[in-house]
């Protein structure tokens, strides 16, 4: 559960899910729909009464609901349950919360009870996507990006000297480039959109030109991400071609890949995707034609290069 305070965003879980919340509450749907949605995306937490996560899910989004003026009598309920039961406090007495933090607890959630009972806003007043979001990027779309170490730029930092790196805390700054290929699309829901990269696994001191990226180069399968269009920019993203995905080649080196659902409803950046060796160790390269797992701390799949996985 990661506690080490006693509010109701203390946790990373916590923090997680209110992002999450905040990205899934733009979507035009009733608050059924969008609870289901975020039951999805954490199962575990919102339907076993035994995972630790549990009272912590149903609390933070009965909190996120009434603050966005969404109404939801189950998400009511059974926040309103956990906390006039005491199952919240027993589940971090187990975790091993002290009897002074659980009387902060306490009163923390006596504040999300308020918020909980309080009358929602106006139907209407939420702000909701009324279209659905661009695809900035295309399925076979070869784009090229800047780097510094291996690292692409932040693109939550407006003020670029504000996005600093390593111990000696320096600026970003242009000394290297990489490169990766949208291998995959699309929207979860039709509204939120999401773009799964293969990304070269080193960066390079030349910008690199379709030629180059078509040699023998090793590149590593990653997860989906997102991106607005000020992001896009603000990393410097460009396209410089476009190949055509081999649907068939694609499965033979990756497996079947699911949809980036998840990391669009995560609101996940493709930023976070994007970096590369020397800021990537090389154990995180896992052997080339082995499916190795994408999952964190594992090594990434990876290919030898973009023919195994084009058109012709």
């Amino acid at each position: 559960m990661g506690v080490w305070a006693t509010g109701l965003y203390s946790g990373d879980f916590a923090l997680d899910l209110r992002g999450t919340i905040a990205a899934v509450a733009k979507l035009p749907f009733d608050s059924d729909r969008l609870l289901e949605i975020l039951c999805e995306s954490e199962r575990g937490a919102a339907d076993r009464v035994d995972d630790p996560d549990h009272t912590t899910f149903w609390l933070v989004v009965a909190d996120q609901f009434a603050k966005r003026g969404i109404d939801s009598k189950r998400v009511k309920e059974t926040a309103l349950e956990i906390i006039d039961s005491g199952s919240d406090l027993r589940a971090l007495e187990r975790l091993g919360m002290h009897p002074p933090d659980l009387r902060k607890r306490e009163k923390v959630l006596g504040l999300v009870r308020q918020r909980i009972v309080a009358p929602v806003g106006k139907p209407g007043e939420r702000e909701v996507i009324k279209v659905p979001q661009p695809l900035l990027m295309q399925t076979g779309d070869v784009l090229v990006y800047p780097t510094f170490g291996g690292r692409c730029r932040n693109p939550y930092a407006v003020n670029q000297d504000k996005d600093r790196m390593g111990s000696a805390c320096l600026p970003w700054q242009i000394d290297s480039w990489a490169a990766m290929v949208i291998i995959d699309s699309g929207r979860a829901f039709d509204f939120l959109a999401w773009y799964r990269p293969v990304v070269v696994a080193r960066a390079m001191l030349e910008k690199p030109n379709m030629a180059t990226l078509k040699e023998d180069l090793t590149w590593r399968l990653t997860r989906a991400g997102t991106s607005t269009p000020s992001h896009f920019k603000r990393m410097g993203i460009e396209k410089i071609g476009s190949i055509a995905i081999d649907r068939e080649k694609l499965k033979a080196c990756f497996g079947e890949l699911p949809p980036g659902t998840s990391d669009a409803v995560g609101n996940i950046s493709i930023a976070n995707r994007m970096n590369v060796a020397p800021y990537l160790t090389a154990d995180r390269m896992g052997k080339t034609e082995s499916l190795a797992s994408t999952r964190p701390a594992k090594p990434f799949t990876t290919i030898s290069a973009l023919r195994q996985i084009a058109e012709g």
